[in-house]
């Protein structure tokens, strides 16, 4: 196993905390440095209290390229808002290419910056993962496309002629700065729809699809839930005649058959039992004509850094669970 070295730009973010966490277990990450302009100096548990005594690292002003060539595995993570890392990457170029990073460097972007681009890798993880391997530039999916895409590609078979999705996420998913709908005392005892039919995460679910072949209109509304992590998700759609529960658990199961991180349970799923872990947990029902799929995930786990820690071993030729085999922490 050689020796891992990474960096990751946003560290002071939930989800630069999330790869903290995941990252410092990792048997073969040697490293970790972190930026964050404005807490430059400060100890990583100064943002991340979580990781005092157990994480050691200061954040850093600017990127330390020089210390991430002489790496054997070199490693971004870019865990910027939206839009910065796309802003950035051509400044940060001429010096990859001064110091031989280019074509060493593996990045892996948390952003929505890439995930559109032929040009980069799209890491749903549990989609083909061949595709991971070796790639060098790679797309973390969004946390709400994550859940939305392990709930429909098991139907991409069938091609149901409709799809009706509602997906309540928690306030982590906004981010760490506060905003009028990410405000505990304006959440905490309220349940609200936004961006009806018209969440940006859309368009990468309905590429995913359309690449198997199936061009289904999606209806998505998406909620905001008075949680700080997870997402749970319930897609509906009409099944082919002579479909049942039990077939319908029998179709995604073999859909997912030794995907580790992909759980199918009997009832419901619970945001609970995958809360803080790197696992998705689906259950199905069929009645009639209709189906439901339900899933739900930990939106800074299996939705954003832990599926990313997961990318990072498939292109590296590891296990993909290294250093992510862990459970909740059930009851919450």
């Amino acid at each position: 196993m050689s020796a891992v070295d990474v960096l990751i730009l946003g560290a002071s973010g939930y989800g630069g905390g999330e790869l903290l966490r995941w990252l410092s277990n990792h048997p073969a990450v040697t490293s970790i440095r972190g930026t964050a302009r404005s807490h430059a100096g400060k100890p990583f548990h100064a943002q991340h209290p979580n990781l005092r005594g157990l994480v050691e690292g200061t954040f850093e002003a600017t990127p330390d390229w020089e210390a991430l060539a002489r790496s054997e595995s070199p490693v971004l993570f870019a865990a910027l808002p939206h839009g910065e890392f796309a802003k950035l990457l051509p400044g940060f170029q001429p010096e990859w290419d001064r110091l031989g990073l280019t074509d060493r460097l593996t990045v892996i972007d948390l952003s929505n910056d890439f995930r559109l681009d032929p040009a980069w890798v799209y890491g749903l993880v549990d989609w083909q993962p061949e595709r991971m391997k070796g790639a060098k530039r790679i797309a973390n999916p969004g946390c709400f496309a994550t859940a939305l895409q392990l709930a429909l590609l098991p139907l991409a078979e069938w091609q149901p002629a409709f799809v009706a999705v509602t997906a309540a996420t928690g306030s982590s998913g906004s981010g760490a700065a506060a905003s009028d709908t990410t405000h505990h005392p304006t959440r905490a005892n309220d349940f609200r729809a936004y961006k009806v039919l018209g969440h940006q995460h859309e368009a990468e679910v309905l590429r995913t699809l359309a690449s198997t072949g199936w061009e289904t209109p999606l209806s998505f509304v998406p909620q905001s839930a008075p949680l700080v992590r997870g997402i749970f998700a319930t897609a509906q759609f009409p099944v082919p005649a002579g479909v049942d529960t039990a077939a319908l658990k029998a179709h995604v199961e073999a859909f997912y058959e030794g995907r580790f991180f992909v759980r199918v349970v009997d009832g419901t799923p619970r945001v609970a039992a995958t809360t803080g872990s790197a696992f998705a947990d689906l259950a199905v029902a069929a009645k009639g004509s209709h189906g439901v799929v339900m899933v739900a995930l930990d939106n800074l786990g299996k939705g954003m850094a832990a599926q990313a820690v997961q990318n990072m071993n498939l292109t590296l030729g590891l296990p993909e669970w290294t250093g992510l085999k862990a459970a909740s922490t059930f009851p919450g």
